[in-house]
């Protein structure tokens, strides 16, 4: 099968054949053995003989003007290397770049990594010291002398909005508003999208809900800290071992903030212990290599997990409005929502992808969604697993659910009546594809769980969830040695681990040897051409588009080989079951060649047996979901008890079906945290009083109950196997779910979130 070139990139056809590999559980996964032993190195079992250890001195103010910062005495400590500030790092021009699913502005990166003229937040960094020792260099942070003038600081969201609000950014003036400001505001952006006219669909309804939600502040929680190791070598090369979801992306940031020469940079990613979007942009790793050059020692920073919080990106906290409206028969006619996400220090939050997946789920005829990106003093947010679709799914989710209790119809059949499917025009502009929407609503309809009978004070709540799935550029090498054996090399960063095992089934079944004869391996920045981060779902997706492309690429390669042997045409030659073989019975009684044969025979015709990918890849083919949860309200204290949970979503094909059912319920459980706990809690004074696992209540698993699954197939046309991405789907339902399921149990509707002991008391003492 070819490849399909559309004016933004490449597509392969999905191609309907019997599969041996691709469908079925691996008996081992190739990175098992080396995480169960310890034997797996991550970022901070990196280490460099003569390395220094690196520190990062953090603002303990929310807003505060820097008047100076004195040195010279941490530089004097015996044993101090290194000592770092602003003025070791060139200033920068405006410049926009993608870093995974959110936008960086590069002027405000260098900011964040190291702050210049004030501090924005609790945790900000103001110098990096490197020293012979984590003890040296922590006295060292105490020496150094920092004069402040403490500002008025903003947190929530709402109140960053105000027009009185304490202002972060002098020269920052919203844009999308015509004409434009003459005051600076904390409202960066606003952005609007329509389809129709709302308010003529708000006059044909016989039903309109309108509410407000208030989502807070959640971390990706990943078990392991940001962590590099960064050596600035004599010939002014810098190489970097660091924790990251996309290498190339992190060599493209280094070089702009350092201003270096992106082929002086060779960033090799470490095993990865949780990213879930939070690792797309740097934070030590352009200190460590100014240290790294200053001391000319090899330097290596770990964060604590006090600093991680702190001084890391979360997602947004939220402040949306949803109005929707129905006829009394069930059809939503018309849909407003309104968006303020939180940015943090600067600009840029998870607004923009929100907005795309507001009511996407929906076939709705008229649709207005305003947005507005605010920053405040908090940390400047990074991605988390579907970045901003939770908060704003817990609204729409919520209201429909209002809407179907008060038209008096089945809250599935609700959706299923408004379900969006192929041809559906979206509000931000494309028409839907071939989607399995309405199969997974059915597919809940039909299951066990909705069989199974409630007790008392239990409900049963549902939501549904929409991701798309970015493709953008991915490549790789295919290497066939002289035994046979392939090593496959990939530059999509394996963030979850079940990368290289569907790599290796894809590479099995398109080459047709057998698992154990295919080695996967990761880049480096040197190794490949550019990948872009491992985000929007397109690990899988895209990254399995490119192991097709090379295998295919080296399948030609040994037809070329079998072709010269037989002394015939390329066309006359086959390749079945791993096989070179006559492609008819007219072209010769020709022995089949197997790979092991042909790479014998590849010096004396052309040369080593490869494949390579360089695509830019489109199509990764949306996906929907639908979720069915059963909580327990304990009337006396609060608490929710999450009894029953059932995930059913569309993975266009399951490579690897056990790994992406557990894909389901990592996103289910990070959703239960969300919905019922998690939150960033500020003082007075704008400082974290909760940076730590102790007190940053995130589920253990006496919260979590048995979660099944019902993986729904509907192929994606611009996959040769189907595949759609799946890895942020399953966050998106949870925050609805499990209050409308509070609703049935208790009767409240709750529009904060988290929905924490002390809210559901305080709202059932209310009714």
């Amino acid at each position: 099968m070819g490849l399909k070139p559309t004016p933004y990139g490449t597509a392969i056809p999905f191609e309907e054949k019997e599969l041996k590999f691709v469908g079925k559980n691996p008996t081992e996964r190739p990175d098992a053995i080396e995480k169960v032993t310890g034997r797996a190195r991550y970022a901070a079992d990196y280490s460099l003989p003569g390395q220094l250890f690196g520190k990062v001195l953090r603002s303990p103010h929310a807003h505060a003007n820097i008047l100076s910062i004195d040195t010279s005495a941490a530089e004097a400590l015996p044993g101090v290397k290194a000592v770092v500030t602003m003025d070791d790092f060139p200033d920068l021009e405006v410049e926009i770049a993608a870093a995974g699913e959110l936008m960086v502005n590069f002027r405000d990166v260098t900011r964040n990594v190291m702050a210049r003229e004030k501090v924005l937040y609790d945790g900000h960094p103001l110098a990096a010291v490197a020293a012979t020792s984590n003890a040296i260099a922590k006295r060292a942070l105490k020496l150094i002398k920092v004069e402040y003038e403490v500002l008025p600081h903003v947190i929530d969201v709402v109140e960053a909005m105000q027009p009185d609000a304490p202002i972060l950014h002098e020269d920052q003036f919203t844009k999308g508003v015509d004409p434009k400001p003459e005051k600076p505001s904390n409202i960066a952006t606003r952005i609007e999208s329509k389809l129709g006219n709302s308010e003529e669909g708000f006059k044909k309804a016989d039903v309109i809900i309108e509410r407000h939600f208030n989502t807070k502040a959640a971390h990706q929680g990943y078990i392991e800290p940001h962590a590099c190791v960064a050596n600035y070598t004599e010939g002014g090369y810098a190489e970097v071992w660091t924790s990251t979801q996309g290498h190339f992306v992190f060599r493209s940031q280094i070089a702009k903030i350092l201003k270096m020469d992106l082929a002086k940079i060779t960033v090799t990613p470490a095993e990865l212990g949780g990213g879930f979007g939070g690792k797309n942009t740097v934070y030590l790793e352009p200190l460590a290599i100014v240290l790294s050059k200053k001391s000319r020692h090899p330097v290596k920073m770990v964060m604590t997990r006090d600093e991680v919080f702190r001084a890391t990106g979360p997602t947004s906290g939220t402040n949306t409005k949803v109005k929707i409206g129905a006829t009394k028969d069930g059809k939503i006619t018309g849909a407003q929502a309104e968006l303020n996400y939180q940015s943090g220090a600067f600009a840029g939050s998870s607004l923009s992808m929100a907005a795309v997946t507001v009511f996407t789920r929906y076939d709705i005829e008229n649709i207005l969604v305003i947005g507005h990106d605010v920053t405040c003093n908090r940390p400047k947010v990074a991605a988390y697993r579907a970045p901003g679709a939770p908060m704003i799914a817990f609204g729409v989710e919520s209201v429909i659910d209002e809407l179907a209790e008060k038209l008096e119809i089945d809250p599935i059949e609700f959706r299923l009546t408004n379900a969006a499917k192929e041809g559906t025009q979206t509000h931000f502009g494309p028409k839907l594809g071939p989607i399995g929407f309405v199969e997974t609503l059915e597919a809940a309809k039909a299951s066990e769980h909705m069989k199974m009978p409630l007790g008392p004070n239990q409900g049963r709540g549902i939501a549904t969830g929409f991701w798309f799935t970015i493709g953008n550029e991915t490549s790789s090498t295919l290497n066939i040695a002289e035994d046979g054996t392939a090593s496959f090399v990939y530059g999509t960063v394996d963030v979850a681990g079940g990368s290289r095992a569907v790599f290796t089934q894809i590479v099995a079944e398109e080459l047709g040897i057998p698992l154990e004869s295919i080695r996967v391996v990761q880049s480096n920045t040197t190794s490949l051409g550019f990948n872009f981060t491992t985000a929007g779902s397109r690990g899988t997706a895209a990254g399995s588009m490119a192991a097709v492309k090379a295998s295919r690429d080296a399948v030609a390669r040994m037809c070329d080989i079998a072709a010269k042997i037989w002394d015939v045409d390329i066309d006359e030659v086959a390749w079945e079951d791993g096989h070179a073989r006559p492609a008819g019975a007219n072209v010769g009684d020709f022995d089949p060649l197997s790979v092991a044969d042909l790479a014998k025979k590849a010096a004396y015709y052309g040369g080593t047996i490869a494949g390579h990918a360089e695509l830019n890849v489109v199509g990764g083919g949306p996906g929907f979901g639908t979720h069915i949860i059963d909580v327990e309200v304990d009337k006396g204290t609060g608490a929710v008890k999450v009894l029953r949970y059932s995930v059913i979503q569309d993975a266009g094909k399951a490579v690897f079906p056990d790994y992406v059912k557990a894909q389901f319920h990592g996103g289910a459980v990070q959703g239960i945290g969300m919905a019922l706990n998690e939150e960033y809690i500020y003082d007075e004074n704008g400082i974290m009083e909760n940076p730590g696992f102790l007190d940053y209540r995130m589920p253990v698993a006496s919260d979590v109950p048995n979660i099944d699954t019902i993986i729904v197939e509907v192929p994606n046309p611009n996959h040769p196997y189907g595949v759609r991405g799946i890895g942020e789907v399953p966050i998106i339902p949870p925050l609805a779910a499990i209050a409308n399921a509070i609703h049935d149990a208790t009767g409240i509707r709750l529009q904060d979130h988290p929905m924490s002991p002390p809210k559901v008391l305080k709202a059932m003492s209310e009714l």
